[in-house]
């Protein structure tokens, strides 16, 4: 039996516009070398790392969320290009634009993020009705990104309560109110893995880490509620996976940096693609990490070859930290 295929969930979908300045100098004119606009959103991103990993013969990535009707053909060509099936629900007026200025000196990546379109409560029971027909049993959903201003803190969390229900296993990859609201759910309405940043968790936490045991400690009482994995990326330091199981910290070789657009939602891709194939924790942390550096080696969200990204794995540092809390 073919296993249910991935769905991503982006409400807050961008046009990205990436800037490549030779060097980036706050307070100054700025002369681009080139830019260049693309299809963004952070579970769009997802989808498509996961289209690009996936062989021909296995199901296809369904994408959906919310896209303005104006300059939807820029999404539409995208998913038609990565062969993404398109189940997003198109509002009246433009999909917002994203600017990323990227100091070529460096490599780092200055966001301007712009407000998004304002579905409103009748769109959202369209989405709803999108979900109910497109999730089956044991598919896992990825939500993530920014909500629209329009819809209230608690959208993500009763999405997940909805998708559990349908026997989804939920990813959830956001930030302030809408993480915290998620967070706050009780039994079923839990998601079953998330990806905070370092910030993200301190914030959650109300305070910042100290040490590296601290991180854990943080991670594992969520754990303790109810939440199966939680990921916690960290930039160039790597990222934690932690479970009741196991607490696992994976730590990346210095790496040739082209863009740092996307590089979160290549580790989502890598962890999901990692959870479907039923991998063991070290393994599912070596895939994330190599899908993140994979990414982080050329501009765009896309994902190089299987090869390529296989390659990568093995290079990556893994240790179990059962001293700091949680049994091997």
């Amino acid at each position: 039996m073919t296993s249910p295929a991935f769905l991503t969930v982006t409400l807050n979908p961008a046009i990205d516009q990436t800037v490549h300045l030779t060097e980036l100098v706050p307070g100054t004119v700025h002369r681009a070398t080139h830019a260049e606009q693309r299809a963004g959103g952070k579970g769009v991103n997802v989808a498509a790392c996961l289209s690009d990993w996936r062989h021909s013969s296995e199901p296809p990535i369904i994408a959906t969320g919310f896209l303005g009707q104006i300059n939807a053909p820029t999404f539409q060509s995208f998913f038609d290009g990565k062969q993404i099936i398109d189940r997003f629900i198109r509002l009246p007026g433009q999909t917002r634009r994203n600017i990323k200025l990227l100091d070529e000196t460096t490599g780092d990546t200055t966001d301007i993020n712009l407000p998004g379109l304002p579905p409103d409560a009748a769109r959202l029971d369209e989405l709803r009705a999108v979900l109910e027909t497109q999730t089956q049993p044991g598919m896992i959903v990825v939500l993530s990104g920014s909500l629209p201003p329009s819809l209230p803190d608690k959208t993500y969390r009763d999405l997940v309560g909805q998708l559990n229900a349908r026997g989804a296993r939920v990813l959830l990859d956001t930030s302030g109110l809408p993480f915290r609201e998620a967070l706050a759910a009780t039994g079923g309405a839990l998601p079953w893995a998330i990806k905070p940043n370092q910030h993200e968790l301190e914030e959650w936490v109300g305070r910042p880490f100290g040490n590296l045991d601290e991180m854990v400690q943080a991670a594992l009482m969520l754990c303790r509620r109810g939440i199966g994995l939680v990921i916690v990326s960290r930039g160039a330091e790597g990222a934690l996976f932690i479970s009741e199981r196991h607490a696992l910290l994976g730590r990346p070789p210095l790496l040739k940096v082209t863009s740092t657009v996307g590089a979160g939602d290549a580790l989502v891709a890598g962890v999901v693609t990692a959870l479907r194939a039923q991998a063991e924790p070290e393994r599912l942390a070596r895939m994330a990490l190599a899908f993140a550096a994979a990414k982080l080696a050329q501009p765009g969200p896309s994902l190089p070859d299987r090869d390529a990204v296989l390659s990568r794995m093995a290079s990556m540092r893994v240790e179990r930290l059962s001293a700091v809390g949680a049994t091997a």
